[in-house]
């Protein structure tokens, strides 16, 4: 009996070994951002896969890549999809935005879950003054168009700006957009209070970090214990930048007149690498920071300006993308290396399935063996 109890256990540990049935360790109550500039990512039915095993359940696009919605197919993700800033001057023509909506979100829907378009990324970090003027048009146009397919109640609009955008970040009360930007964002903050969608940033306290490591304590960036900032006007306390950053938003937003649109955090991460130049990029580093970071999250924290409000975060990225240009931290974000091996450890591990085999035969002989051994299983099962 324990002989056949021991071999019984042995056969369903190799069986698991070749199912398709994810392994899921640890559930992720985060976003990620999937980047996809590389030449060596798994498909996206792996990627799929691994995002089920993590029980991950939000996911932003910076495209509208249509292989990746069909993987998700009848999954519980919801997707941001994305349109790129060289789209955003066709996105101002009604009849363009519409053929756009038709071809690329309209025939993924309902069975994968699309719920928002970013229109343009980080559009006010460019020095094109048409881009800026394209932008609030190209949203609004993509919107309307939702309108009319009467799909405006199951996706929302929106676009994601750089911290940049700020002209006065500290202290957090004080936050000001600006001066440069501001009649373009006052317009576009009247169309988020009008259609209710959020108010996304990119916020990397990493740049900060790096830029001004003489001034800015690393255990202030990492979310670390460390003594904190007090803003002098609030009196309220932080303990970490990113916290700083998305309250200072709200009071850029709030000098605008806005005190009903949600900020979330479309990007935010620490790379693992970098140039001789980049301090502070580390696999330690990046660890802290995201491990800190998806505990907090777990938490369901709040900034201290917004203590009702569970802090919404998108981290980047999912994957090391090795075409990505600029220095080489720019390759360096990903959670995980393009084979599905963690990059560092943060308490969570994902199952990355091995490549499906393209011959016909390999799979048929593969699946005849995986029955075969079913079979084996269930005799076992019986005669014990």
């Amino acid at each position: 009996m324990a002989a056949s109890s021991s071999l019984l256990f042995r056969l369903l540990l190799l069986l698991l070994t070749f199912s398709d049935s994810p392994v899921q360790i640890h559930g992720l109550q985060v976003g990620i951002n999937y980047g996809q500039i590389a030449n060596n990512l798994p498909s996206p039915s792996r990627v799929a896969y691994l995002l089920r095993s993590l029980n991950i359940s939000r996911v932003k696009l910076y495209d509208a890549d249509p292989n990746v919605l069909a993987a998700f197919s009848n999954t519980d993700v919801d997707f941001i999809i994305g349109l790129g800033n060289e789209y955003l001057e066709n996105m101002t023509d009604p009849i363009k935005a519409q053929n756009w909506v038709l071809q690329r979100v309209q025939p993924h829907l309902p069975q994968t879950r699309i719920t928002c378009i970013t229109v343009g990324n980080e559009v006010f970090k460019t020095n094109d003054t048409q881009l800026w003027s394209n932008l609030l048009p190209a949203m609004q146009t993509v919107y309307n168009t939702l309108v009319d397919l009467g799909l405006d109640k199951q996706v929302t609009v929106t676009t994601a700006h750089s911290i940049d955008i700020l002209g006065v970040s500290y202290p957090p009360s004080a936050g000001a957009f600006r001066q440069d930007l501001g009649e373009y964002l006052h317009a576009i903050l009247n169309f988020h209070a009008q259609v209710k969608s959020p108010f996304l940033i990119n916020a990397y306290p990493y740049f900060a970090y790096k830029d001004n490591q003489n001034e800015v304590p690393l255990d202030y960036v990492l979310f670390q214990p460390n003594q904190g900032t007090v803003d002098p006007i609030t009196n309220l306390r932080y303990d970490n930048m990113l916290y700083a950053q998305v309250d200072a938003v709200y009071s850029a937003i709030k000098a605008m007149g806005h005190t009903d649109i949600e900020v979330r955090v479309s990007e935010t991460g620490w790379p693992s690498k970098g140039d001789e130049n980049e301090v502070g990029a580390t696999p330690e580093n990046a660890e802290l920071y995201n491990g800190n970071l998806l505990k907090r999250i777990e938490e369901k924290q709040s900034t201290p300006a917004k203590p009702d409000v569970p802090i919404d975060i998108y981290v980047f990225a999912l994957f090391n993308e090795n075409l990505k240009p600029g220095p080489a931290s720019e390759r360096n974000y990903g959670l995980y290396y393009p084979d599905g091996t963690p990059v560092y450890n943060i308490g969570v591990q994902g199952y990355l399935p091995e490549l499906v085999y393209s011959s016909a035969s390999t799979k048929n002989a593969l699946a005849s063996w995986i029955s075969s051994l079913m079979i084996l299983v269930i005799a076992c099962l019986i005669s014990a």
